[in-house]
């Protein structure tokens, strides 16, 4: 099998610019930070596995809003692979590079981003075939500089990335200037404690200055 993620599954995630990451801590704010979000452009989402109540959320998003993209982030056991499968999951992504996540996930034929900072990492990804690859924590180990001078030798491979760590809205749009950079990763836009506190209103508009963002910095490049 294979990890790579389909042409139009990849093209989709281009044409988003933005992954919003969502950390969900109850089940009843899945659907209307789902909802917000899609109110403001943004449709596809990493539902990260941080909490007990993530699969649920996950599961409930996928049920009420199947148009959605959505991928289960911070996988780190094989464990999970079927898991998140069975809730919905479009894609997966992980903060590492771990062969026996890489290898489930491959017999599982679900489509999954390894968590990359070194050269090294890159070339574990591309032994198992990944094509899409999560820059994690990008802001913390050097930023876009980094990441275009780490990625340069393996141009030619047509490789994509996700960064992910450290970036906000003041800083998004280099990253997203950078034509290896098929998407962020959008922590900012719908950050748990606006979650919990249930705002979804800003994280709405939060959604709509992103996709904005995306639009313009991507119709100049």
């Amino acid at each position: 099998m294979s990890l790579l993620f389909p042409p139009a599954l990849l093209s989709r995630i281009e044409t988003s610019g933005i992954i919003a990451v969502l950390v969900i801590d109850r089940v009843a704010d899945a659907l209307p930070t789902a909802e917000a979000l899609a109110a403001g452009g943004i449709d596809v989402i990493e539902l990260a596995l941080r909490t007990p109540e993530s699969l649920a959320a996950l599961r409930e998003i996928k049920k009420r809003f199947p148009s959605l993209l959505v991928g289960a982030g911070t996988i780190l056991s094989p464990a999970q692979i079927p898991q998140v499968l069975d809730a919905g999951a479009d894609f997966a992504v992980a903060p590492g590079c771990n062969p026996r996540v890489l290898a489930a996930a491959s017999a599982a034929g679900l489509p999954f981003g390894p968590g990359i900072v070194t050269p090294s990492d890159i070339e574990a990804a591309v032994e198992n075939g990944c094509n899409l690859l999560k820059f994690f924590p990008a802001e913390p180990s050097g930023g876009l500089s980094y990441l275009k001078n780490m990625t340069a030798p393996y141009a030619h491979l047509g490789l994509r990335y996700v960064p992910l760590g450290g970036i906000s809205e003041t800083t998004a749009a280099p990253y997203l200037a950078e034509p290896s950079v098929a998407a962020l990763g959008g922590s900012w836009i719908a950050p748990r404690d606006l979650i919990q506190k249930q705002d979804f209103v800003e994280i709405a508009a939060r959604a709509q200055r992103a996709r904005t963002l995306v639009l313009k910095t991507r119709a100049a490049r």
